[in-house]
């Protein structure tokens, strides 16, 4: 699994390692909303993840505390991207430029890219408050955890990994 802040870049490197391992890659986002940015409830993201964890195999990217114990219980590895809170922030308007009006790759179609001002705050609030949470979930599973705390170290541990494979 792939978890990190918003903006951090999880969809880019879940579909690149989705592809490089071979594995069937499913984005929370997607799961959790619906066209017009109806958010579904945590009940329906459990409903529609659980036949997912329930493969033998699978890339799921994407934060969502209520859905993480689930998944670390069922993980091989997390991949953690640790960035900066300035780099995501950063990221995330870059992307909202980037995809202005449109739907992003990793979201549910008819959920057109926009600027939010409490997402953003979200982000800047991310070492505060989700954070804290996200590290008191890790601390009670022995998962794997990669964490990487600029993109310069997960494009180093990519490169090898492409050469394994």
């Amino acid at each position: 699994m792939v978890i990190g802040p918003c903006g951090a870049g999880k969809s880019t490197v879940s579909r690149r390692l989705a592809k490089l391992l071979e594995l069937p890659l499913h984005h929370l986002d997607r799961l959790h909303w619906e066209a017009g940015w109806i958010e579904g409830s945590q009940d329906e993201l459990r409903a529609a993840l659980a036949p997912i964890l329930a493969a033998d195999r699978w890339l799921i990217d994407g934060n969502y505390g209520s859905t993480m114990e689930a998944r670390l219980a069922r993980a091989d590895a997390v991949i953690y991207l640790d960035y900066p809170t300035l780099l995501c922030l950063w990221r995330a308007a870059r992307r909202v430029f980037e995809y202005r009006g449109r739907s992003r790759p990793d979201m549910t179609e008819g959920c057109p890219e926009r600027f939010d001002y409490e997402f953003f705050r979200y982000i800047f609030n991310w070492n505060t408050g989700p954070r804290v949470r996200t590290e008191a979930l890790l601390q009670g599973h022995e998962t794997k955890v990669l964490r990487f705390g600029n993109p310069t170290e997960l494009e180093r541990w990519l490169g090898k990994l492409e050469n394994e494979t």
